[in-house]
């Protein structure tokens, strides 16, 4: 099975980035984690701050489930939203933070309702509990 992990803006920060609230782990390393824990999945990765490249990268269609952090696009991207709501597969998104205990404008997320199920306060954990609903 290829996994594609997809993080939005700022995430390329993780593990310098706000680390009471992100941990002080990078993704690259947590990567390695998650690569030796699923040996039998292809894990691809790919993070962007810009909102189209992320739409691009969704839409070329090479993997078979999908775990997306969509950052503060969470929040307000219809477009990313849209975008979710065509891909036929298996979809998690994923926050680190459990984003109902922060700001107001946190705790709704419009890409949720295109994904087949939401990890929130997991830390980085949320990758591989999201992995593991894969199986």
């Amino acid at each position: 099975m290829k996994v594609l992990i997809v993080n939005g803006p700022n995430l390329n920060l993780l593990g310098t980035r706000e680390p009471e609230i992100y941990g002080t782990t990078s993704m690259e390393d947590y990567l390695e984690n998650l690569k030796s824990e699923f040996p039998s999945y292809e894990i691809q990765y790919y993070q962007s701050n810009i909102e189209g490249e992320l739409i691009n990268r969704l839409q070329h269609d090479d993997f078979d489930a999908l775990v997306i952090n969509p950052g503060a696009f969470t929040h307000y991207s219809y477009a990313i939203a849209d975008c979710l709501k065509n891909i036929q597969k298996p979809k998690v998104e994923v926050h680190i933070s459990n984003i109902y205990k922060r700001e107001e404008f946190r705790q709704k997320s419009v890409t949720a309702t295109n994904t087949d199920a939401v990890l929130s306060g997991f830390g980085m954990e949320g990758y591989r509990l999201a992995i593991l609903s894969l199986k």
